[in-house]
């Protein structure tokens, strides 16, 4: 590989932007792939998984770079080295690169790979708690996993289309996809490619969304007719799974505390046809308090750390903190709380969150199930995913049922 100037250079300023400001790498390389219209789809994924991959091993790679933040331009170009270096790509003969060390990278990378936290790059805290809660054994194998490039998912829109024929179209764009056994609606990308350029994303044929995610309408057990209330609705990914698992028959009430992710979901439902949902912002407790006891159904997708999304969000590693965890905590049993009463007897409602921590899963539900709002329901089934035994993203989902009080 031949490293270009330009290219180098966008990467450099947007590591800038992650490392030293805080920035979100997802919109900070969304900038960054604006920046020239003559680069085409190979100097585009250059810039954006050279960026993600650096600031996914940023511990590790500042380490063997010798660096500490605020990181200046010279120590980024430093990390950049080091990243090249271990790729195996020919350092040009530029200013930023003189006397790079070559052989000493790769003795130190030797040596810190010895060591899971600078192996994994990953805070101290946060080895140490996935040891405490996942077992030495099963948080090495999926910290490993949560540091793999994530695979790209479709979920097949039913409501406007097939997989087989949605299959055959993205062929025609020059688009290789494939069946995953168990995710009856996901199609997995052979080759990473700009799949929002084509027709059918535009004739609302398929959403990107991880098959994971996907399992997760579907847990919910929904029918055509069905009042379902997805209570952390956010852009909408579930809302629109589930308009299409009712084939758009029933009503889908989506609430979320921010309204402008409900409007995103506006536009993607209209993409959809999902005419099936409605949106709510969460403005006050009367817009809970009105639909008490009215849902057949009921999704919390409730906020967490996210840790189970971290091969598509690598940054979260650096943003997050202990204190967040705790605090995320209280708000999930909250929610549980008050959102339970949403659904009315006989009904059922899932608990989802896309972490692997048990204290945000299984220990939330049982906590809910043994308090005064929990005890009118019974639990039904759980499923935990971990990325190192199905390649996709860590969740977890409980189903419970409202018991038919007399």
């Amino acid at each position: 590989m031949r490293l270009h100037r330009n290219l180098c250079f966008a990467v450099i300023d947007g590591l800038t932007l992650i490392l030293n400001e805080g920035k979100y790498a997802d919109k900070v390389i969304q900038q960054l792939l604006k920046r020239d219209k003559r680069w085409g789809s190979r100097d585009r994924g250059f810039v954006a998984e050279t960026t993600y991959d650096i600031v996914r091993w940023k511990r590790l790679y500042t380490e063997i770079a010798e660096v500490k933040a605020p990181y200046d331009r010279e120590n980024i170009w430093r990390i950049f080295a080091v990243w090249a270096t271990l790729r195996g790509i020919k350092l040009p003969d530029w200013s930023y690169f003189e006397n790079t060390p070559s052989r000493k990278i790769k003795g130190r990378f030797d040596e810190l790979s010895k060591t899971r936290k600078f192996k994994e790059s990953i805070p101290d805290w946060l080895d140490e708690l996935g040891v405490k809660e996942l077992g030495e054994s099963v948080w090495t194998k999926e910290i490993t996993a949560l540091n793999e490039q994530a695979d790209v998912i479709l979920r097949v829109n039913t409501l406007n289309t097939t997989k087989d024929k949605l299959q055959s179209l993205l062929f025609d764009d020059g688009i290789d996809t494939e069946s995953i056994k168990g995710y009856p609606n996901a199609l997995k990308l052979k080759e990473r490619a700009n799949v929002f350029k084509t027709e059918s994303f535009k004739n609302g044929f398929f959403e990107v969304q991880d098959a994971s995610s996907q399992l997760v309408a579907e847990f919910l057990d929904v029918k055509p007719g069905m009042k379902v209330v997805d209570t952390c609705a956010g852009a909408g990914g579930k809302a629109l799974h589930l308009a299409s698992l009712m084939d758009n028959k029933g009503q889908v009430i989506a609430l979320d505390i921010y309204a402008h992710k409900l409007n995103e979901l506006k536009r993607r439902a209209k993409r959809n046809g999902a005419w099936n949902i409605e949106t709510r912002p969460i403005e006050s407790t009367k817009v809970i308090k009105k639909l008490y006891d009215k849902a057949d159904r009921v999704l919390i997708d409730a906020p967490c750390s996210g840790l189970g999304v971290l091969r598509r969000n690598p940054d979260a590693k650096w943003k997050l903190q202990p204190e967040f965890i705790e605090n995320i905590k209280a708000t999930q049993q909250e929610i549980l709380q008050q959102y339970s009463r949403i659904v009315k007897d006989g009904g059922k409602m899932v608990y989802a969150t896309c972490s692997i921590l048990p204290s945000e899963n299984k220990e939330q539900v049982d906590k809910f199930l043994t308090s005064d709002s929990g005890k009118d329901f019974t639990f039904i089934k759980d499923k935990s995913i971990l990325s190192h035994k199905t390649g996709y993203d860590g969740f977890y989902m409980a189903l419970l049922e409202k018991k038919i009080l007399k």
